[in-house]
């Protein structure tokens, strides 16, 4: 087998995690790289010329690396493909998302629309759980702390709660003005996803 034939597989994120991924691409003011040639060559100049920094980052060889960069080879497997688009996207226009981030965590907010299974917990309530599909504003409070979690790395679990919370404040007590008490989860993410 070639080194181009032995790709590790690319790395899956929860549904919370991609939709805020997502969020972040809408913002672009320009469009990413698309040609795996110009991706690996724009992620190159992000690892500062080292092959062997990104050759780890994408799950392949150097040599494949080199490859791409030449134009020797073209077309990568799906799972390089993802790797390059994920890792191209991640890295592009800093500047763009950061400021879309700022924004959305201190004064805009964010909108989210999600479909999930919700359960209540509430002293006299009587409304039992179900699947629902929700689409509300965040404040920019739970904003800041959903950002700042992905930020360190927490998982789809981490979020979940944070997101539901949010969801609860907005949606179900309406910014603290109906149902004093009430905590939603939610579980079963059909779909979800976030504007800045």
């Amino acid at each position: 087998m070639s080194d181009h034939e032995q790709q590790q597989p690319a790395p899956r994120r929860g549904k919370v995690l991609e939709a805020l991924a997502r969020a972040e691409r809408k913002v672009f003011t320009r469009p990413a790289p698309k040609s795996a040639k110009a991706q690996v060559k724009f992620l190159l100049t992000r690892a500062k010329g080292s092959t062997t920094v990104l050759a780890e980052r994408l799950g392949v060889s150097r040599r494949t690396v080199e490859r791409y960069r030449a134009g020797k080879l073209t077309t990568p497997q799906k799972r390089l493909q993802a790797a390059l688009v994920e890792e191209t996207e991640s890295e592009w226009q800093p500047q763009v998302r950061a400021q879309a981030r700022t924004q959305a965590a201190t004064s805009k907010g964010m909108m989210v629309e999600v479909r999930a299974y919700f359960g209540f917990t509430c002293a006299g309530s009587s409304d039992d759980g179900r699947e629902r599909q929700i689409t509300t504003d965040i404040s920019p409070f739970y904003v800041k702390q959903i950002l700042e979690l992905q930020e360190a790395g927490a998982t789809e679990e981490d979020l979940h709660p944070i997101v539901a919370e949010a969801i609860t404040e907005s949606y179900f007590t309406e910014w603290g003005t109906r149902a004093d008490g009430l905590r939603a989860d939610f579980t079963s993410v059909s779909s979800i996803s976030f504007r800045f």
